[in-house]
Formats: structure tokens, sequence, C-alpha cells
């Protein structure tokens, strides 16, 4: 008890006398300046652990599919198979469909399927006629001609043999140009 005896209250500060402004304290200076040293260091922390930790970049030379081919040999080139008017008179109609017919493969095979089409090229040509005058009309009518597609690349995986692990070489057929007007 004679601890709390011995201790002085605090004096309050001195009451500013009459006409005199009371002191002004200035901003904590030394606080301000600590605490944006602080988020600094931070930042920078922040900044060297997400870089140091984060994806290096790749350089599109180096670049590797997912699974392990090369970007440049999965690469496709187009070669054009057939440009030409054919006959179609399914509707009960004869009709003149005006297409052009291009298959993309893998730039790797180009060169055994640009041989192989030309080799037989008047065999392919007489097989894709088949597959348009045969067809019904609202086959060549479709937006996408799905099944104009599906037909010719069936029929040219035939024609054209599959690569070592058994898989068509030919990827897809494109048919950029099918314009059908009547005969008559």
């Amino acid at each position: 008890m004679s601890d709390k005896a011995d201790k002085k209250p605090k004096e309050a500060e001195p009451a500013p006398k009459e006409g005199e402004a009371p002191a002004k304290k200035g901003p904590p200076v030394k606080l301000i300046g600590i605490v944006a040293a602080i988020m600094i260091v931070e930042a920078a922390a922040v900044y060297f652990l997400v870089s140091m930790t984060g994806p290096k970049p790749v350089q599109a030379a180096d670049a590797k599919l997912a699974d392990g081919h090369d970007e440049h040999k999965e690469s496709f080139v187009e070669i054009p198979l057939v440009e030409d008017r054919f006959q179609n008179m399914q509707s009960g109609r004869a009709y003149i469909w005006d297409m052009s017919i291009v298959v993309k493969v893998n730039a790797k095979d180009e060169e055994l399927v640009t041989k192989t089409l030309e080799s037989r090229a008047a065999e392919v040509k007489e097989g894709v006629a088949l597959i348009i005058r045969r067809s019904p009309h609202t086959h060549l009518l479709e937006p996408g001609l799905e099944a104009l597609n599906r037909q010719v690349l069936s029929y040219l995986n035939t024609v054209v043999e599959p690569d070592a692990e058994e898989k068509p070489r030919i990827k897809r057929v494109l048919i950029p140009k099918c314009k059908g007007f009547p005969a008559e």
C-alpha cells in the first residue's frame, strides 16, 4: 500500500492562458516512416517469393505438347484434293455442284499423302464424284456439310494407308466452296 501512496498523480497539462492558442502537436513522423518502411519491405518480400516460386517463361521454340510431341511435328498442312463441278439428280432435278475440296494432314505426312493422291488422282476424283452423285439433296444443303465431310474422309482413309500406329493420316476434310444450281 505504501507504494501506491508514494506515487503521485500525474499532473494535468497546464491550461493555456487567456489569449494564447493551445500548443499544437505535429503528426507522428517517426511512426509514419516506420510503417512505410515495413510495408515496402513486405511488398519486396512478396514479389521475390512469387517470382521465385512461379512458373518460368518458356520460349516458343522450346514448347512441347503435354503428350511429349514437338509442336512443329503436329503442325498441319492443307492439300488441295479436287476442284470441279459435279452432277446430282437425287432430288428429281439435275443440279450442278461447283465444289472445292481440301484435306488437312500432319506436316510429317504431307509428302506421302501428296504422292498417293497424285498417283491415284483419277480414282480419287471418281470416288468423290460418286459420293456427291449419290448424296441426298439435304446433305448437300447442310450448313456445315457434316455428312459429306464424313463420307469423303471415310473414303480417303481407305485410299491413303494409315501410319505406323494405325491412325489415319488425313485428319480432316475441308469444303471451302460448295455452290449448287439447277442444270436446266
